[in-house]
């Protein structure tokens, strides 16, 4: 048949779509242990941490995604999980939602981040069963209200006194706090100042509590900042500690964004960091290596924050008890912001 009179044609056939049979083929095992993995149920069955990954890692090669809707509709879940942070604009928070991320998709679960939801918000979103589990991290006082007694839930950076025995993740704060005022006396720093923040969360009350008990023999000059209003904030607050004629010659900052701010006030005032006032921060957000000159800053780690806070809650969706963490080590960078005490000049 000449080519003008050909019929259509045929579509190509689309490309076959991977099963949980080839799954397993590839990683070795029974399709009944690929199932169980995904829907999050293998608890009881004792498939090793060593098999689930080589399961996830079979899937993640052929591009397996296993059937959401269905597993839902067996499991009366919706394979989402909330993490609610006080602050999405943080930079703290995007470095623990990062590792939440990271952790979540090894458990196959999604991750919904929310801001400034109170606690009947949350309390809400659990009870309509639009997650499975919540994740609640740095939470303000009015973040602390009862949720239902059968949610799954974890916080994070949190006071596990008044979390009525749900799991928390915490961060050594005050190791770090202790850590940032020692390195300021042992550069011979004896009138330390500090922006301290207003914020009502526990992570602050025990940043103030450190810093008062790390200070006691020293003289100390401190002014509140509303970290909600921002580097402004900090900026006023920072100028009016800086620019009395006694001014304190090296300061801790509750964290790095209000040192930024300190920051933009020591240049209008024309004061040099570190040879007229040495700074140290809190958090160690990207933006601390890009100051001039680079700020010293406690290492908080919010990523591994954030994979500890997904692997308690998966425990918690498997129906086995949350693994117990020690409150998550800080660290001292050590960078170009602080000198030695001397006269001003």
């Amino acid at each position: 048949m000449p080519p003008s009179e050909a019929g259509p044609a045929a579509a190509p056939t689309p490309p076959k779509r991977p099963t949980g049979r080839d799954v397993a083929r590839l990683a070795g095992v029974s399709q009944a242990t690929v199932s169980l993995v995904f829907s999050g149920s293998d608890a009881g069955h004792r498939v090793s941490e060593a098999t689930r990954e080589r399961i996830r890692e079979a899937a993640r090669s052929l591009g397996y995604r296993p059937q959401a809707a269905g597993r839902q509709l067996r499991l009366g879940r919706s394979g989402m999980i909330l993490l609610a942070v006080p602050n999405l604009l943080g930079p703290f928070f995007g470095r623990v939602l990062t590792g939440v991320h990271e952790e979540a998709g090894k458990h196959g679960l999604a991750v919904v981040v929310s801001s400034g939801w109170g606690s009947a918000t949350l309390a809400d979103a659990a009870a309509t069963s639009r997650f499975d589990g919540l994740l609640v991290c740095s939470p303000d006082d009015s973040q602390l209200g009862d949720l239902p007694p059968d949610t799954p839930a974890v916080f994070l950076d949190a006071d596990p006194a008044v979390n009525r025995g749900r799991p928390t993740v915490e961060l050594d704060v005050a190791g770090g706090m202790r850590e940032a005022v020692e390195h300021l006396a042992a550069l011979g720093h004896r009138r330390i100042g500090h922006l301290r923040s207003t914020h009502s969360a526990y992570t602050f009350r025990v940043r103030q509590a450190a810093f008062e008990h790390a200070t006691r023999d020293f003289e100390v000059v401190e002014l509140g900042v509303s970290l909600n209003e921002g580097r402004q904030a900090a900026f006023e607050a920072a100028h009016r500690l800086l620019g009395g004629p006694d001014r304190p010659r090296a300061v801790v900052c509750d964290d790095d964004v209000v040192a930024s701010g300190l920051y933009q006030a020591a240049a209008e005032l024309g004061l040099r960091i570190p040879a007229d006032v040495s700074v140290v921060g809190i958090d160690n957000i990207p933006v601390a290596e890009l100051l001039a000159p680079p700020l010293t800053t406690v290492d908080l780690p919010g990523e591994e924050l954030g994979r500890a806070g997904v692997t308690a809650l998966a425990a918690l969706l498997r129906g086995e008890p949350a693994p117990e963490v020690a409150p998550l080590a800080t660290t001292l960078v050590l960078r170009s912001s602080t000198d030695p005490a001397g006269e001003p000049s």
